[in-house]
Parts: C-alpha cells; structure tokens; sequence
C-alpha cells in the first residue's frame, strides 16, 4: 500500500451517495447469518438440521440443507454484495467442508444395497459400498460439484480442482480398516459424465435403479421440459466450462435430449416425471409437485421460455388464491385439486374447489414414503428465480405471521414444526431444509438470478479487474448490507452492522484498486487518504448503528 497522506487534497465528503445503492435488509442479512451460524458449530453438531427422516434418505437430509445455503449464498455474493469476496469465500469454504463430512454422505454404504421399492424385479439385496460418488449417488455427488464448481467461479480458486481435494474417508470405528476415496472437482465431473454415457444419456441413478429427472438435470432439453433438483451438474459443467475454455455443456445438452425424449420423461399431467426404473425401462408417474418446482427453480438457467410457459399449469393446485392471497398446499391437497380441476372439470378459481380438496385430500397420500414432501424451499425458491413477487410475497407474509420466525444470536430462521394443518386446513408444515435454507434462499435471489450467473459466469478476467473486500468475515461480528465497485464512480461502497450490538474493532483491506490516489470516507466524512496505492487497509468500530465505508478514487 502506499503512504498515508495528510497533506493529500480530497473532496470533504464522498462523491456518491450512499442511498443510491441497494442494502440487504435485516431479514436478508439475517438469513446469511444463519447460514453462518449453522456451519460454523463443531463438527458432528447438527443443531437445527435434524427432521423427521433421521437416516438422509429424504429432501431434508443435511446435503440438500448445505447445498442450498451454497446457492443462497452465491446468489447473494453475485447479485447483490460483489464486492465482498472475504467473507463469502469463508462461508462457502465452511459449508463445503460440512458437505465433505461422513455424517453427511455415509447414508450411502445403506442405501447401495438398493431395494424394491425402486427396484421391484431385484433378485437380492446387492453388496454395498462405501464411496459415495463412484455410481449412482447423483442426488449427492451432483451437488458437491456444483457447489465446488460454484467456488471457483465465483472466486478463481482452483483448490478443488487438484486431486485429493475431495477426499472422503470411510472409517467406521470397529472396523479397523480406513478408506480414503480420492476426487477432484474435474475428476467428479468425469464419473458423472461416464455414468451419463453408461445409461444411455438418460441420467444418474440417485437410489439404485431410479433415474430422478428431477435429481440430474445434467443437460436440459431446448424444447421440452425437464426437471432436476437443482440441476446441479448440468450449471456445474457450464462454469467448468467457462473456467477451461470448453464447451461440453451444449454436446450432453443434445444427447440428454434425445434420450428423455426416447425413454417417454415428460409427464402428460403437466408436472415431471418422478424417475426412471433402468431395470425395468419404465418412466414413473409425478406423485407431488414440488420437485417440479424445485427444478424451475434451476432450469430457469437454459429453458426459461418453457419454465415460464408451464408455470401456470405446475403451480395449479399447489397454489391457490384465499382472499386476494397466494396460499401454498400441502402436496395432498395440491394433488386432490388438481384432480378436481384437470379430471372432473372443476373450476380452479373456486373456493368450493380448494374445499373440496381439502375433504378428499388423504386419499393422496404417498403409500410408500410416510413423510411430508418439502414445500416452502422449492416453491419460495421458484417464484424468486421467476420475479412472482406478488405470490412470493404473500408466502413470506404467511410465514412470518404462522410459522414462527426465530432469531437466534442475530440469524434468521423457521423452526421446525411436525404438524401439517391447522384447524382450517391451512399448512404450517416447516421441515429444516425450508426453515433453515429455502426460504432464505428465496430473499435473497433476485429475478433470473442463476439464469444471470449461468449467461454470465465470472471469469478470471472479470475477477482480476475489480476491487474487492478481504480480511474481515461473518466471524467478526458483523453484518454486511452493502459490498460493491462502481466503476464508474471509481468507489466501493460498504455498508456494516454489528449484529449483536456490541462494538467491534474490525479491519478490513480493500485488494486489487487500480493503482492511485484513493481517499477513505467513514459515514460521509474524510477520514484519511492514501497515496499511490493498489489496496488500502483499514481500521474501524462497528456497532448497533450503521457504518457506511466509501474509498473513492481521487
């Protein structure tokens, strides 16, 4: 850095104002707080995370829980605190390294038994395996890639692009026997890849024998319909891609087309196909429609045109106007109106209708899985990628007022409640992964954000061209409402809170600014300059009221 200068002529007051620029309100910030604090217990705490399924069979099992905090998250980094590189890294970095715990993918050695459910023609329960991401395991091994693939892109950080940087030890106590699976980011990519090719293009096995479409999502369809959760490879590839001046994306693209189109994927009912028996070469019926929603909520990326079109038809039933008000259902509620509506001819607008629903709706309800589905993640998650501000706002009204909103040491979230109506059939159903991440999610993201990071991902060059904020993290106590570069200004602008009050001296540097004369403001006054420097550091406490920090060029 260059010297600190008194003598050094700068303007008394910053030359932007602060108010022209956007700030994450306190249930934003709350929410990345959360995230924080969730990630940042001892290894082997899960407080918050458990549900009712205790074995990570189910959607809200702790992978899917850390997956969407990841997103959350670089949806929040992306589109609204750029600038703020220090603390998102930490935070990616942490939640990354709870998804590499045991705890979080030894579900796998029980469920490579397979079973009949999925594969009712077995002969035997198979031998089991204890590498979570060699065959099969999409709804996983799926998410670790693009939550590393998001890591690099959102950084240039190579780290889990060398090998050994996804390693997973299986060391059951009395076994006496470690195991160390080893993988990198690119060597994932490639066994997903040859299981792709290995199945006909038609996708991964998330349970044996079961293809979820809805789990895959490795390439999409240009013009038809596909589901996914989280079309977590296929983004993953495109910012692989992008970092490796390749284009594999668009080749599996075609292939994958071909071959749902060929194995019969898209459902007649207007909701996805649930999955594909390999065995038995059999598509399966949808039996709810929230992973549907789930993977709008993604797929947005490459087939927005066809999300947007069916949008009206996938939410029918699921969601449902109450008095001027957008409510979301149950998925047995959602399924008996739908029925009504597309079968016997009911009319959708109707009160009667989502009565009557409500009346037959135990007759839908799953006889093989004794759980409630996940709802308010996907759904909530779904309307924000699509700017439904209307509808998502009258779900983050209704959750505010019925599902007991919590802060907890200055984070955000929804417990968990078990219970699926109230009285008057209204939904107050929360499960950890909505409670904890999915909604969270939700305000965070703006219109078409992971459409926006898919058309234009961060390159290396995008990054060594704009400063940034380093050396300070959610871990020092505060809260960041503003972290951005105008270029045109010539400033970052940073906007801090003490989340819990008390003060706290925190230092921060300002890396990569254009080599020059810079000048520091501190909630619109001068504090220092500094002269012919490419980064600056400083030194401020931050308490209950806002600091508002411009370095402007001069």
């Amino acid at each position: 850095m260059g010297s600190i200068s008194a003598s050094l002529p700068a303007p008394a007051k910053p030359p932007v104002d602060i108010s022209d620029y956007p700030k994450l309100d306190r249930k934003q910030a709350g929410h990345l707080r959360h995230f924080h604090n969730l990630v940042s217990q001892a290894d082997g705490e899960w407080h918050h995370f458990g549900g009712l399924e205790g074995h990570q069979e189910l959607d809200e099992a702790y992978r899917y829980q850390l997956a969407t905090m990841a997103y959350a998250a670089g949806v929040a980094h992306y589109h609204r605190l750029p600038a703020m590189r220090g603390p998102f890294k930490k935070l990616l970095r942490r939640i990354i390294h709870k998804m590499l715990l045991r705890q979080v993918w030894g579900y796998w050695f029980n469920t490579s038994h397979s079973g009949y459910v999925f594969d009712p023609d077995l002969p035997e329960i198979r031998k089991p395996w204890a590498d979570p991401v060699i065959k099969e395991n999409i709804m996983y091994s799926g998410h670790l890639l693009l939550m590393t693939s998001l890591y690099a892109m959102l950084f240039d950080d190579d780290e889990f692009e060398k090998e050994g940087s996804l390693t997973f030890r299986w060391d059951p106590l009395f076994w006496d026997r470690k195991q160390d699976f080893v993988y990198s980011n690119r060597t994932l990519q490639k066994v997903i890849f040859e299981q792709m090719e290995e199945n006909g293009w038609v996708g991964v096995c998330c349970e044996p024998n079961a293809v979820f479409v809805v789990c895959n999502q490795f390439p999409v369809s240009e013009l038809r319909s596909l589901q996914a959760r989280l079309t977590a490879q296929i983004i993953a590839m495109r910012y692989n891609d992008s970092r490796d001046g390749t284009d594999n994306v668009h080749e599996v693209l075609k292939k994958y087309k071909a071959a749902l189109v060929a194995k019969g994927m898209i459902g007649d009912s207007g909701l996805y196909t649930s999955y594909y028996n390999l065995r038995q070469q059999k598509a399966m019926p949808p039996r709810q429609g929230t992973h549907t929603a789930w993977a709008n909520a993604f797929m947005n990326t490459w087939n927005s045109s066809e999300v947007r079109a069916r949008y009206d038809n996938h939410v029918t039933g699921f969601l449902t106007n109450v008095d001027g008000k957008t409510r979301l259902n149950a998925s047995r509620v959602g399924l008996a109106f739908r029925k009504l509506v597309f079968e016997d001819g009911a009319d959708p607008q109707s009160p009667e209708t989502l009565a009557q629903a409500r009346q037959i709706c135990n007759k839908f309800i799953s006889p093989v899985v004794p759980f409630e589905t996940i709802s308010w993640v996907t759904f909530t998650m779904m309307l924000s990628e699509l700017g439904k501000k209307k509808e998502l706002g009258d779900l983050h009204e209704y959750v505010d007022a019925r599902l007991e909103p919590t802060w907890e040491k200055g984070g955000l979230y929804y417990p968990r409640n078990d219970e699926l109506f109230d009285s008057e059939y209204n939904m107050i159903h929360m499960e950890p992964h909505s409670g904890n991440a999915g909604i969270g999610y939700s305000r965070l993201n703006v219109e078409d954000g992971q459409k926006k990071m898919w058309d234009k991902p961060w390159t290396k060059e995008i990054l060594e061209g704009r400063p940034y904020v380093d050396g300070i993290g959610f871990a020092d106590g505060v809260d960041f409402l503003r972290g951005l570069w105008d270029e045109e200004a010539r400033a970052i602008i940073v906007t801090l809170r003490s989340w819990s009050g008390e003060d706290h001296s925190i230092a921060m540097q300002v890396k990569n600014l254009p080599k020059g004369n810079w000048a520091v403001y501190i909630d619109a006054g001068l504090k220092e300059t500094v002269e012919d420097a490419d980064f600056v550091d400083i030194t401020e406490s931050v308490g209950t009221d806002e600091v508002d920090i411009i370095v402007a060029r001069i």
